[in-house]
């Protein structure tokens, strides 16, 4: 991750944290909070990686975001449901490899079925199709995530972090997942991958960053388009008797428990529904799911 933070620090260096005008940003966890019904638990995670279905935010009239940053539509901005905020994430759509980063700094989406809401801008700049539903992989990026959230911690003026906000969120439609490889956008700076990038670039110490800025630079990267198959994840467990448990439950389901060779031993045990051939199909086995009592399901890419 560090890697990315140089890469950064080539294009950025000089940057400030927090520009005039966009409100002031506070650290917030949350405590637990509901949307549309369905509990969400706020927690720090540094190593979030993540596949899934993004789509555009849908339009607010909200000023501010859940940690009191400007909603600026034409920024590189995300919502994500969990996550601390704000936090830096690389988001990649696996349907053309087009990467970017972007800012976590809004609660949202409010469907299920949606792994995370990007801003306008950063929506454009990853698909030329379908915006409301398109395969990606969120990665947080550890190191920058780490000092913008010291940064803001240790800030003298500080505010303090509230909860969560409770209120429903609204989503943007859904329709099917299109895949479609393009040049990225006319006026918009085009790159390798962020790894082969960054590496190219001369070593630093982390001391040596500058801080993470509040608006994000217009850069696509590249990676191989990686589209993967539909599937749901119901829970991950350390032992398998436990998974099992989950598996018999849901049995009018037709779940299965598999391994994952990347996973951490205490979820090495993962009991998944799918694969599924259409995105409407999973999405109606994320439903059935929920309804069975499993708060956790979410739509992944195998």
């Amino acid at each position: 991750m560090r890697a990315i933070a140089v890469c950064l620090l080539l294009i950025l260096a000089g940057c400030n944290l927090r520009p005039q005008g966009t409100g002031t940003p506070r650290y917030l966890v949350g405590e637990p909070y509901q949307i549309n019904g369905v509990w969400q638990y706020p927690r720090e995670n540094f190593t979030y990686n993540e596949t899934g279905i993004a789509t555009e935010a849908a339009s607010t009239t909200v000023r501010f975001s859940a940690n009191g940053e400007s909603n600026d539509p034409t920024a590189l901005l995300a919502g994500h449901r969990t996550l601390q905020l704000p936090a830096i994430a690389r988001v990649t759509n696996l349907e053309n490899g087009r990467q970017i980063l972007v800012r976590i700094n809004d609660r949202g989406p409010a469907d299920p079925a949606r792994v995370i809401a990007l801003s306008a801008r950063a929506t454009k700049l990853l698909t030329p199709a379908d915006r409301h539903a398109f395969r990606v992989r969120v990665q947080i990026v550890t190191d920058d995530s780490r000092r913008l959230a010291n940064a803001l911690i240790n800030r003298p003026d500080a505010p303090p972090s509230p909860e969560a906000p409770r209120l429903q969120i609204a989503a943007a439609p859904t329709t099917g997942v299109a895949s479609e490889a393009l040049a990225p956008p006319s006026g918009v700076a085009s790159r390798p991958n962020l790894t082969q990038a960054a590496a190219a670039a001369p070593a630093a110490t982390a001391d040596a960053l500058p801080d993470i800025p509040f608006r994000l630079p217009e850069v696509v990267y590249g990676t191989r388009p990686n589209p993967g198959v539909l599937a749901i994840d119901c829970g991950s467990f350390g032992k398998l008797e436990y998974a099992e448990v989950l598996r018999r439950r849901i049995a009018s389901l037709n779940p299965r428990v598999t391994t994952d060779y990347y996973a951490p031993r205490d979820n090495a045990y993962i009991v998944r529904l799918g694969p599924f051939p259409r995105l409407a199909d999973a999405e109606a086995a994320l439903r059935q799911a929920l309804a069975a009592g499993v708060p956790d399901a979410r739509i992944i890419l195998e």
